[in-house]
């Protein structure tokens, strides 16, 4: 195999998956009325349950400043996130009930695309592609760093 038929592989492989999980998101979360992105904050603000900032969340999802506090915005709105302090971006944010009840259903419904995905991997096979695909991806990171 060329490396160019390596790369074509590897980027068309990455598309499809990527693509697929677009789909399985916008599917599953249609029940909660929720995006990606909202679910992305929700995940990292369940990770870290004595809250995180705005900025905090910001780098965390590695969403623009503008994104995130249009997401948070819509979370408290939808009664799944508070915020106790006046200054949004300071304040600590954290799941409310309601937000935790449906982060768990999300995890429940991660965890079952993530088995679906991996049906057919022993856990060696499944713990090599992921220790495989997390070093490609640090060191395409390294190389995109270097090119600034």
């Amino acid at each position: 195999m060329t490396m160019t038929d390596r790369f074509e592989l590897f980027v068309t492989t990455i598309t499809q998956i990527y693509k697929n999980l677009q789909r399985i998101k916008s599917h599953e979360m249609a029940e909660f009325d929720l995006k990606g992105t909202h679910v992305m904050c929700m995940f990292e603000l369940n990770r870290h349950p004595e809250g995180l900032t705005a900025t905090e969340l910001r780098a965390l999802c590695e969403e623009d400043k503008a994104a995130i506090s249009r997401m948070i915005s819509e979370l408290i709105d939808r009664g799944l996130v508070s915020n106790p302090g006046e200054k949004k971006y300071r304040s600590p944010l954290t799941l409310t009930e309601e937000g935790k009840n449906i982060t768990r259903r999300i995890n429940e419904m991660a965890a079952n695309a993530a088995i679906a995905g991996s049906a057919d991997m022993s856990h060696e096979e499944r713990m090599d592609f992921y220790n495989t695909l997390t070093g490609i991806s640090d060191n395409l990171k390294h190389y995109l760093e270097s090119l600034d």
